[in-house]
């Protein structure tokens, strides 16, 4: 009886170490299929290694280097600005850099939505050499009912009183053009520009030259401002513009009609007895 047994027991633990072994040729065939599909894969489409994130980053965040990977990308399909091993998006002893705006997960990473190292993704970062942050009161009427987003150019216009009685200057209200292509950098307090939603600011903010800042501030104490949006490839520089209510009527300036002033004279009446005589003389006022 226990001969038996044995026999069974051997019989069973030989089963069991053929299956194993059958099991895993099985495994190690559909690896080997698995890895040869892949490289057929590769050798199909031509990659690139390029850095993109392992997280979703928001505006604003500074990002570390556990926040970037090397993966696999099209060569037919590289974004521009991409970075990769020749130009690496982290190099020792520089400071880190800063998103710009939104980035998904596994998104590639390009120039224009990083800063530089060490960059700011404040308002300071969006300016250029020689040119100021001014910030514009506007409404639903003068802020093109809520259309506006960072990155717009806009001409600016000025209505308001020009003060005094010289029949020379335009009488009423006047609307002039003061400034023209005027690019936005901040929607309220909103610098980015892949915002989808339409609000109906209180503020813009432009950059603008020392010069402009003088002009726009003047204006805005003394009228009325109003923005009119560009086009995105409109590169034309607008000319003069002013309008009064006279021009916006079609109706043009009358001088007074003056009536000929009558010719003074002066007379001094002289008598000699009974006998009156009138002398013309100067008039003296």
């Amino acid at each position: 009886m226990r001969l038996v047994f044995g026999l069974v027991l051997i019989a069973g633990l030989g089963l069991a170490g053929f299956a194993v072994y059958m099991a895993q040729n099985y495994i190690g065939a559909y690896e080997n299929a698995l890895q040869q599909e892949r490289a057929k894969t590769t050798a199909a489409v031509p990659t690139q290694e390029i850095y993109v994130t392992t997280r979703a980053i928001a505006y604003g965040e500074v990002i570390m280097p556990e926040d970037v990977q090397l993966s696999a990308w099209p060569k037919a399909l590289l974004p521009e600005g991409h970075f990769d091993e020749e130009t690496p998006f982290n190099v020792v002893g520089e400071p880190p850099r800063v998103a710009m705006r939104q980035i998904e997960k596994f998104e590639a990473l390009m120039s224009l939505k990083v800063s530089d190292p060490g960059g700011d993704a404040g308002l300071t970062s969006r300016l250029e050499r020689g040119q100021r942050a001014y910030a514009i009161k506007v409404d639903v009427a003068s802020g093109v009912s809520g259309f506006l987003r960072p990155s717009d150019r806009v001409d600016v216009y000025w209505t308001g009183r020009i003060p005094g009685n010289d029949p020379n200057l335009p009488q009423g209200d006047v609307t002039k053009l003061i400034q023209t292509g005027v690019r936005l950098i901040a929607i309220d307090q909103m610098s980015e520009t892949d915002s989808g939603s339409t609000t109906i600011a209180r503020t813009v903010t432009v950059a603008a030259s020392p010069q402009q800042v003088a002009s726009l501030a003047q204006a805005q104490k003394t009228g009325q401002l109003s923005l009119s949006l560009m086009a995105s490839n409109d590169d034309t520089v607008a000319e003069a513009v002013e309008v009064d209510q006279l021009s916006l009527l079609g109706l043009q300036k009358t001088a007074p009609d003056v009536a000929p002033r009558a010719l003074q004279t002066c007379t001094r009446i002289v008598r000699r007895g009974v006998e009156k005589t009138e002398i013309p003389i100067p008039c003296t006022n």
